[in-house]
């Protein structure tokens, strides 16, 4: 029986994609989580460096090493090859992390300025490897179907609330316990070690044998990608690889069968998309977690404090991101969007009114809606962004877009300084 090219194609494109789509759930999991620990187990921190203020030092150490390899990625990214740049970034996570395992064994949990400024160097590795993954893996998934970038960036936010979550169970676990801030530290460390070395395994044996993923890369080679050919080599796949499912120079019907555009051209027209990522998060790290570890005040909950709101930041965040897979709950206008992301600026007095003159309960609330309006507008805009682009610019706008977000990051955690100026603690 012989069958037509559509007949082929949808089988083939289907096969594997729940467990694709499993996959990058795990890979932005991963992605996160060295970030997530320092912002996580903060308090450990705080008790070894009380004069550092270790949660926006850290950050602030963590991000400029990140955007500017992303900024270099993004120049050379049509030539990168995304297969090392991914497993090179997941292998720098891991090293990372164990060498912080290593190094509070080493110094037996005392502080000091050396052990702060070897820290330093360590959460400034994982700038690098985020940089590596996190463009690699957006520019990579943005050349396959938007379920598989959707799943990444709830990854990416449920690294958060799941250490969050662990770190609440930790804390109950050791609080009556000798050193068991400490404890529950070492947990969080090897936990993720551990989780690190299963992404490298994942990606580097797993995720592209999968026939979807196949399927995609093949179709991006095809279209002008050179970011996939090792790739397609791992799996002894040549360039023909389906032709008899999307002849040569056949492309997706949301396509633009245009010549290929620029890095500029890209920018120039998703302009809109890119400033709602920055601004997205300018707003949202000028808050957290500085803001909520320094600024909040002493209450009723005591030290569980800013852990219980940085765990309702991290659920939030995870929650909505899966709001716009409701179709007729996605917010697609652009138009919309904007507005969204400028509205969210009023969270800013918000936040300043209600640490003066609120009780827990009022900050508690107001930062669920941070977490919920970080997450669900950050999901709208990676999924609407590339899909209108064949495969090389689908992965450089990936990579921009990474970018866009990178440096909102950077600028938010540089503005959440502005919060102790004068009150005589910076």
């Amino acid at each position: 029986m012989v069958h037509d090219s559509s007949d082929l194609e949808i089988p083939m494109k289907l096969q594997g994609k729940w467990s694709a789509m499993a996959m990058c759930w795990l890979f932005g999991l991963g992605t996160l989580l060295s970030w997530n620990i320092v912002s996580t187990i903060g308090d450990y921190f705080y008790e070894l460096f009380p004069n550092y203020h270790p949660a926006r030092v850290l950050t602030l150490v963590y991000l400029p090493f990140s955007l500017a390899t992303i900024s270099i990625f993004l120049y050379h990214q049509s030539r990168i090859d995304t297969r090392k740049r991914n497993i090179t970034g997941y292998i720098l996570f891991f090293a990372s992390n164990f060498s912080l395992l290593v190094l509070d064994l080493a110094t037996s949990g005392n502080g000091g300025i050396w052990k702060y400024i070897g820290m330093c160097i360590l959460i400034a590795i994982s700038g690098i490897a985020d940089a590596h993954v996190q463009g690699g893996m957006i520019g990579d998934l943005a050349l396959m179907c938007p379920e598989f970038i959707q799943s990444f960036v709830a990854g990416l936010a449920a690294s958060g609330a799941l250490t969050s979550i662990l770190r609440l169970t930790t804390k109950a676990a050791f609080e009556n316990v000798e050193n068991g801030l400490r404890t529950g530290a070492l947990v969080f460390l090897a936990i993720s070690t551990l989780f690190e070395f299963l992404c490298i395994i994942l990606y580097a044996f797993f995720f592209p044998n999968l026939p979807i993923v196949k399927y995609y890369r093949a179709k991006a080679a095809r279209e002008g990608s050179k970011t996939v050919s090792s790739d397609l080599s791992a799996v002894g796949i040549q360039m023909e690889f389906d032709q008899h499912l999307l002849p040569s120079g056949q492309v997706e019907n949301d396509a633009k069968p245009s010549k290929r555009l620029s890095i500029k051209q890209l920018f120039l027209e998703n302009f809109d998309y890119t400033m709602d990522l920055f601004l997205i998060c300018v707003v949202t790290l000028s808050i957290f977690p500085g803001f909520l570890y320094e600024n909040t005040g002493s209450h009723q909950l005591g030290t569980w404090y800013p852990l219980v709101l940085v765990t309702t930041y991290n659920v939030s965040n995870l929650i909505s991101r899966y709001i716009p897979l409701i179709q007729y709950l996605k917010l697609e206008s652009r138009k919309g969007l904007v507005i969204f992301v400028l509205s969210r600026f009023l969270l800013i007095p918000a936040f300043y009114f209600t640490s003066k003159y609120g009780d827990q309960g009022w900050m508690i609330a107001l930062v669920f809606i941070l977490g919920s309006t970080t997450g669900y507008p950050t999901v709208c805009v990676m999924t609407l962004a590339p899909r209108i682009y064949k495969g090389p610019e689908k992965n450089a706008l990936g990579n921009l877009l990474v970018l866009s977000l990178q440096s909102g990051i950077l600028i938010g955690v540089a503005l959440d300084w502005l919060w102790i100026i004068g009150n005589g603690n910076f």
